[in-house]
């Protein structure tokens, strides 16, 4: 267990405040959307406060793993204010503590953004999925409009400061196809009611290179 930060404590207690409007009119049916084709034994990386967890399809078993206790706190209420039986585990996407082959789906929705080593993390995912096993992502990424993209270089160190790490200028898309997945039912277009430097965004499924279906 990391010790925790003060920056861990303060993100953990602002994030649902901050982001209360944006979930309740766009947030809630994006994870439903993306939820929709979870199965199985699922696992849901960086879930944070656990805004996720009430929209989830009936699953065989759910596991919300992220590196914050604070964050973790604040899913578990959340989890048992909706009733959901969920494992939780305190640990970063970049070091999973589970073994190889034991989920069905992997879920991850604005996290890919944040992780300190996506390749590393995106090689996890693929390590914990079994064969046939999904990926479903939902992630904001680089900007393909070269004026923007430009912009999101020059302000990531400000918003890495700001979001809790985040990186807004990530090629995300391309690092999960390099990770070796093959990805199916990309949508790419714009977050709504974001920030400009956060607007570009894709979501979609993936499966392990040569599990494609």
């Amino acid at each position: 267990m990391r010790p925790v930060a003060l920056q861990d404590r303060i993100f953990a207690t602002f994030y649902d405040p901050l982001t209360a409007a944006w979930e309740k009119r766009y947030g809630a049916k994006l994870r439903r959307t993306l939820l929709a084709n979870a199965g199985g034994r699922v696992l849901e990386i960086g879930v944070g406060t656990g805004l996720s967890l009430p929209h989830y399809p009936p699953v065989d078993e759910l596991v919300a793993a992220d590196p914050s206790e604070p964050m973790l706190r604040r899913a578990r209420r959340r989890a048992a204010e909706a009733g959901r039986d969920v494992t939780f585990v305190e640990a970063p996407a970049e070091h999973l503590p589970f073994e190889d082959d034991s989920f069905d789906t992997v879920v991850s929705m604005l996290v890919l953004c944040t992780v300190a080593d996506q390749r590393r993390a995106l090689q996890e995912i693929r390590r914990v999925l079994r064969p046939n096993g999904r990926l479903l992502f939902a992630e904001h990424v680089r900007s393909e409009n070269p004026k923007h993209a430009r912009w999101q270089d020059r302000l990531e160190g400000i918003w890495g400061v700001v979001a809790n790490g985040c990186h807004p200028n990530r090629r995300t898309l391309d690092a999960i196809i390099a990770a070796g997945f093959d990805v199916s039912g990309v949508e790419q277009g714009e977050l709504p009611g974001v920030p400009a430097l956060t607007r570009p965004y894709v979501s979609g499924r993936a499966l392990v290179a040569g599990d494609f279906v």
